[in-house]
């Protein structure tokens, strides 16, 4: 499988794009799926970036939030907060123009953040035993994309 999240142009990474970068780096570096960028412009001031991404245990939830902060910690980053990083069902991530969900899959799909904000939703994953798969990711091939941008 090929990942294909590179950070291209490091621009100051407290603003905006450079700092969704590194997020989309950190993510795809943990084997985070299905991961989607949402573009806040016109949509709310909260923030110029929305990303959702999901770990598939509580335990790599919570070690991407921490990769993540530390991360950022070294480019420079200030004033990010953290939320549920504990428990590791949902954590939250908000460095300020760059905000961060990570969510276990069934969390996720419960949550719906994506349809809140008008994005696209990752394909669904449910495999029938013993038949073709009900959902699949990915394009034509089968691959599965390295992240979304919506």
């Amino acid at each position: 499988m090929e990942r294909s999240a590179i950070i291209h142009d490091q621009q100051t990474l407290a603003e905006g794009d450079g700092l969704l970068m590194l997020v989309m780096q950190s993510l795809d570096d943990d084997k985070a799926e299905d991961i989607v960028a949402i573009d806040l412009a016109g949509k709310s001031t909260i923030g110029d970036y929305m990303v959702i991404a999901t770990g598939r245990s509580q335990r790599q939830v919570s070690a991407m939030a921490d990769h993540l902060i530390r991360k950022m910690k070294d480019r420079g980053v200030k004033g990010i907060a953290l939320e549920g990083a504990r428990t590791g069902d949902w954590v939250l991530v908000d460095a300020g123009d760059v905000i961060v969900h990570l969510f276990r899959p069934e969390v996720r799909e419960f949550y719906g953040l994506e349809k809140m904000w008008g994005a696209q939703p990752p394909p669904s994953r449910t495999i029938q035993i013993g038949g073709e798969p009900q959902g699949k990711s990915g394009g034509e091939d089968g691959a599965r994309p390295a992240f979304a941008i919506g």
